[in-house]
Protein backbone atom coordinates (compact mmCIF):
# COMPACT_ATOMS: atom_id res chain seq x y z
CA UNK A 1 0.00 0.00 0.00
CA UNK A 2 1.32 3.55 -1.00
CA UNK A 3 0.83 6.38 1.60
CA UNK A 4 1.51 9.78 1.75
CA UNK A 5 2.30 11.57 4.49
CA UNK A 6 2.11 15.58 4.64
CA UNK A 7 1.40 17.83 7.81
CA UNK A 8 -1.91 18.91 7.74
CA UNK A 9 -4.58 20.25 10.81
CA UNK A 10 -5.55 17.96 13.11
CA UNK A 11 -9.32 19.67 12.87
CA UNK A 12 -10.47 17.61 10.41
CA UNK A 13 -13.34 14.83 10.90
CA UNK A 14 -11.05 12.12 9.90
CA UNK A 15 -8.24 12.54 12.28
CA UNK A 16 -10.71 13.30 14.65
CA UNK A 17 -11.96 9.69 14.25
CA UNK A 18 -8.50 8.52 14.36
CA UNK A 19 -7.48 10.30 17.67
CA UNK A 20 -11.00 8.84 18.71
CA UNK A 21 -9.50 5.26 17.93
CA UNK A 22 -6.57 5.93 20.02
CA UNK A 23 -8.51 7.11 22.47
CA UNK A 24 -10.30 3.73 23.22
CA UNK A 25 -7.62 1.59 22.51
CA UNK A 26 -5.27 3.22 25.55
CA UNK A 27 -7.96 3.53 27.44
CA UNK A 28 -8.58 -0.17 28.89
CA UNK A 29 -4.39 -0.33 28.86
CA UNK A 30 -3.66 2.26 31.68
CA UNK A 31 -5.68 4.21 34.24
CA UNK A 32 -7.13 7.44 32.81
CA UNK A 33 -5.17 9.60 34.82
CA UNK A 34 -1.69 7.82 33.67
CA UNK A 35 -3.06 8.84 30.02
CA UNK A 36 -1.74 12.29 28.80
CA UNK A 37 -3.66 13.28 25.42
CA UNK A 38 -3.49 15.82 23.66
CA UNK A 39 -7.25 16.79 22.24
CA UNK A 40 -7.61 17.90 18.76
CA UNK A 41 -7.58 21.13 19.88
CA UNK A 42 -3.96 21.00 21.86
CA UNK A 43 -2.94 19.37 18.72
CA UNK A 44 -3.69 22.28 16.25
CA UNK A 45 -1.36 24.46 18.12
CA UNK A 46 1.46 26.54 16.60
CA UNK A 47 3.73 24.26 18.90
CA UNK A 48 2.63 21.52 17.91
CA UNK A 49 2.90 19.99 13.90
CA UNK A 50 0.26 16.71 13.14
CA UNK A 51 1.17 14.67 10.70
CA UNK A 52 -1.26 12.25 8.71
CA UNK A 53 -0.39 9.41 6.37
CA UNK A 54 -3.20 8.68 3.88
CA UNK A 55 -3.93 5.50 1.28
CA UNK A 56 -4.34 5.42 -1.64
CA UNK A 57 -8.09 6.57 -1.62
CA UNK A 58 -6.99 9.83 0.47
CA UNK A 59 -8.09 7.73 3.53
CA UNK A 60 -6.68 8.91 6.85
CA UNK A 61 -4.32 5.77 8.03
CA UNK A 62 -2.33 7.21 10.71
CA UNK A 63 -0.98 9.96 12.75
CA UNK A 64 1.53 11.53 14.46
CA UNK A 65 2.57 14.63 15.67
CA UNK A 66 5.81 16.30 17.17
CA UNK A 67 5.33 19.38 19.87
CA UNK A 68 8.29 21.60 19.58
CA UNK A 69 9.07 22.83 23.48
CA UNK A 70 11.67 25.12 22.93
CA UNK A 71 15.12 25.10 23.76
CA UNK A 72 16.04 22.13 21.62
CA UNK A 73 13.62 19.80 22.79
CA UNK A 74 11.12 18.20 20.97
CA UNK A 75 8.10 15.39 21.76
CA UNK A 76 6.87 12.83 19.71
CA UNK A 77 2.57 12.77 20.12
CA UNK A 78 -0.24 10.63 19.73
CA UNK A 79 1.01 8.24 17.25
CA UNK A 80 -1.64 6.00 15.74
CA UNK A 81 -2.24 3.49 13.09
CA UNK A 82 -5.24 1.87 12.14
CA UNK A 83 -5.31 -1.69 13.02
CA UNK A 84 -5.74 -2.72 9.77
CA UNK A 85 -2.80 -1.49 8.49
CA UNK A 86 -0.42 -2.20 10.99
CA UNK A 87 2.79 -3.62 9.78
CA UNK A 88 3.06 -2.08 6.93
CA UNK A 89 5.85 0.19 8.45
CA UNK A 90 3.20 3.44 8.40
CA UNK A 91 4.58 4.48 11.85
CA UNK A 92 7.88 4.33 10.98
CA UNK A 93 7.20 6.17 8.09
CA UNK A 94 5.19 8.93 10.31
CA UNK A 95 8.78 8.70 13.17
CA UNK A 96 10.55 9.30 10.30
CA UNK A 97 8.98 12.29 9.24
CA UNK A 98 8.39 13.94 12.66
CA UNK A 99 12.07 13.35 13.09
CA UNK A 100 12.98 15.22 9.76
CA UNK A 101 11.33 18.20 11.34
CA UNK A 102 12.70 18.08 14.30
CA UNK A 103 16.40 18.43 12.24
CA UNK A 104 14.99 21.35 10.10
CA UNK A 105 14.18 22.77 12.75
CA UNK A 106 17.62 22.78 14.67
CA UNK A 107 15.65 20.60 17.74
CA UNK A 108 18.51 18.32 19.00
CA UNK A 109 16.40 15.68 21.55
CA UNK A 110 13.08 14.19 20.96
CA UNK A 111 11.31 12.87 24.18
CA UNK A 112 7.98 10.85 24.63
CA UNK A 113 6.03 9.20 26.77
CA UNK A 114 3.79 6.06 25.59
CA UNK A 115 2.42 3.53 28.06
CA UNK A 116 4.04 0.37 30.11
CA UNK A 117 1.44 -2.29 29.59
CA UNK A 118 1.07 -5.18 27.37
CA UNK A 119 -0.80 -3.68 24.32
CA UNK A 120 1.96 -1.50 23.94
CA UNK A 121 4.46 -3.76 22.35
CA UNK A 122 4.14 -2.98 18.72
CA UNK A 123 4.91 0.98 19.89
CA UNK A 124 7.86 -0.12 21.57
CA UNK A 125 8.91 -1.60 18.71
CA UNK A 126 8.12 1.44 16.53
CA UNK A 127 9.96 3.62 18.10
CA UNK A 128 13.29 0.96 19.31
CA UNK A 129 13.28 0.44 15.41
CA UNK A 130 13.30 4.30 14.99
CA UNK A 131 16.60 4.48 16.95
CA UNK A 132 14.68 6.01 20.60
CA UNK A 133 16.51 4.07 23.77
CA UNK A 134 14.32 3.94 27.04
CA UNK A 135 15.42 6.62 29.97
CA UNK A 136 13.91 7.83 32.41
CA UNK A 137 11.07 9.92 33.58
CA UNK A 138 10.82 13.16 31.14
CA UNK A 139 9.36 16.80 31.05
CA UNK A 140 6.67 16.78 33.89
CA UNK A 141 5.47 13.19 32.99
CA UNK A 142 5.02 11.30 36.77
CA UNK A 143 7.42 8.28 36.37
CA UNK A 144 4.40 6.20 38.07
CA UNK A 145 5.46 2.74 37.03
CA UNK A 146 2.46 3.21 33.93
CA UNK A 147 4.64 5.39 31.56
CA UNK A 148 7.79 4.29 29.32
CA UNK A 149 10.15 6.77 28.51
CA UNK A 150 11.91 7.33 25.32
CA UNK A 151 14.27 9.71 23.60
CA UNK A 152 16.46 10.39 20.66
CA UNK A 153 19.61 12.58 20.05
CA UNK A 154 19.24 14.49 16.51
CA UNK A 155 22.40 14.79 14.76
CA UNK A 156 22.48 17.62 12.31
Amino acid sequence: MAVTIAAETPLQDDVRRLVAALNAYMMPLTPREFQFQLTVEQMAAPSVTCFVARDEAGRAVGMGSLKDHGEGLGEVKRMYTLPEVRGRRIGSLLLQRIEGLARDRGLTLLVLETGEAPGFEEAWRVYERGGFTVCGAVLDYPDSGYSRFYEKKILS
